[in-house]
C-alpha cells in the first residue's frame, strides 16, 4: 500500500502535471497518458511530439529522483493505419496489438502477456506441488479461488484463448503433481476425470467487455 501510494504521489507531480500543464500545449497533436502505479503509456498523434516527449523524459523524472527502466521503455508505431508495420507493447499485464477483427477490419487485440502467463502457471504448479495432500474439497476449493482471480483479471475481451491455454495447462499441471505424491500413480486420465466431474475446477471467462 505504501510503495503504490508513494508512487501515486510521485508521478503526479513528475509526469501527469507536466503532461497536462506543458506537454500537451506544446504538441502539435492530440497527446495521451494513461498511467497505473509506476507503469504508463504516452500515446501521440504526430511522430514528432512523441519523440520531442522521449528525449526529455528521463531529464524530467530525474528532477524528482526517478530513473526510466530502459529495458521496458521503447517508442513505437501503433496505428489504425498501416497496422501491419505497428509493434507491440506490454501495459499492466496485457500485451496490446493490432490484428483483424471478425469482418476483417484492423482490429486492436490484448492477451496476457507472456511473461506473466509463464509466470502465473510456474507459481500455480509451486503451489500444487506443495498443497497436492490436501483433501479433495479443499484443495479445489483453493485452486478455484486462485482461477477465478486470474480470469477476474485477465477476463476481458480478445483475451479468451489466453485463459483456455491457462485452464488446459492447469489440469496438466494438476494431474501431474497429484500422481507425484508417492511412488505409485494416484490417478489415470480416466480417474482424473473423474475427479474433476465431482470437483469440477473453475471454467474461464470473461468478466470485462472493455
Amino acid at each position: 500500500m505504501w510503495s503504490l501510494l508513494l508512487a501515486n504521489v510521485y508521478l503526479h507531480h513528475a509526469l501527469d502535471v507536466w503532461f497536462e500543464d506543458t506537454v500537451k500545449t506544446h504538441c502539435k497533436g492530440k497527446a495521451y497518458l494513461c498511467w497505473y502505479a509506476d507503469d504508463f503509456v504516452c500515446a501521440f498523434e504526430c511522430a514528432t511530439d512523441a519523440e520531442r516527449v522521449y528525449r526529455v523524459l528521463g531529464l524530467r523524472l530525474k528532477t524528482y529522483g526517478l530513473e526510466i527502466a530502459e529495458e521496458r521503455t521503447n517508442r513505437l508505431r501503433f496505428s489504425r493505419q498501416a497496422w501491419r508495420r505497428n509493434g507491440t507493447f506490454e501495459f499492466l499485464g496485457f500485451e496490446f496489438r493490432w490484428g483483424r477483427g471478425r469482418r476483417g477490419q484492423p482490429a486492436l487485440q490484448r492477451r496476457t502477456s507472456r511473461q506473466k502467463y509463464r509466470a502465473a502457471l510456474a507459481r500455480l504448479q509451486s503451489w500444487c506441488r506443495e498443497h497436492s495432500r490436501l483433501r479433495p474439497a479443499e484443495l479445489f476449493a483453493l485452486l478455484n479461488a486462485k482461477l477465478r482471480g486470474f480470469y477476474n483479471y485477465y477476463g476481458i475481451r480478445c483475451n479468451y484463448k489466453s485463459l483456455a491455454d491457462f485452464h488446459y495447462w492447469v489440469k496438466r499441471v494438476l494431474f501431474r503433481e497429484l500422481n507425484r505424491r508417492s511412488q505409485r500413480r494416484s490417478y489415470h486420465w480416466a480417474g482424473f476425470a473423474d475427479l474433476l466431474k465431482a470437483f469440477p475446477l473453475e471454467r474461464p471467462r470473461i468478466c470485462h467487455s472493455f
